[in-house]
């Protein structure tokens, strides 16, 4: 019972170390600096109702309000080309984590944002 207890106090005093370790830590945005990074985004997300026909008919999701780590684990799968829209992987290619970040927070922390108003 003794032997059970501190293995599990084990791990997850193990499991809290590897929360907590810089490296595992996301980075956090600052929402003015992703605010200016927003010149790719308006094109599409930035219109009210927009659907796009690139590579086939559908509505473009709206960005305001949408969690921060959405935003970047998104942004990061475009970038890995584990997400097949083409103009994403484009503009996804050339953000850095920090302007994945930056975006993702400007635009988790307003549900009325469409894009860059």
């Amino acid at each position: 019972m003794k032997t059970c207890r501190l293995i599990s106090l084990a791990a997850a005093g193990s499991l809290v170390a590897v929360v907590f370790s810089p490296a595992f830590a996301a980075e956090a945005g600052d929402p003015v600096a992703g605010k200016a990074k927003t010149s790719m985004c308006i094109g599409c997300h930035g219109i009210s109702g927009y659907k796009t026909v690139f590579p086939e008919v559908y509505h473009v999701p709206k960005l305001g309000g949408q969690h921060a780590a959405y935003i970047v684990k998104a942004l990061q799968e475009y970038k890995a080309e584990k997400r097949s829209h083409p103009s994403m992987r484009a503009i996804a290619a050339g953000l850095s984590d920090k302007d994945m970040a930056d975006l993702a927070a400007y635009y988790a922390a307003d549900p009325a944002r469409a894009a860059a108003k």
